[in-house]
């Protein structure tokens, strides 16, 4: 498995995603989050297609930091269920992943 993570979670509004992302980032459970949006989601819910308007999280990240990651963004996110996938980086800047591996470490 990758040592390096790129996690991805969803939000309903700018603000929301600027305060899930600056929590993740201030409990070191990430080395950054990049905010994007908005975006169109279309999905199922409730037997019903929802098409949404949300901001897309992307958030670098070790593996060992993913389970942490995955219960703060449960706890603090608006969503019964909130989108958590994890993407392994493969490959990269070594610089840019030795700051990830630097900028999760618990203290």
């Amino acid at each position: 498995m990758s040592e390096h993570l790129a996690v991805i979670t969803t939000t309903d509004s700018a603000e929301a995603a600027g305060e899930l992302g600056g929590s993740i980032v201030a409990a070191k459970l990430a080395a950054c989050v990049q905010i994007v949006g908005p975006i169109r989601s279309l999905y199922q819910w409730d037997g019903v297609v929802q098409d949404d308007q949300e901001w897309q999280c992307w958030i670098k990240t070790t593996t060992d930091r993913l389970d942490e990651l995955t219960e703060h963004i449960k706890k603090n996110h608006s969503y019964d269920v909130p989108e958590v996938v994890a993407l392994p980086i493969v490959g990269g800047s070594s610089e840019y992943l030795s700051w990830i591996t630097a900028e999760t470490r618990k203290e």
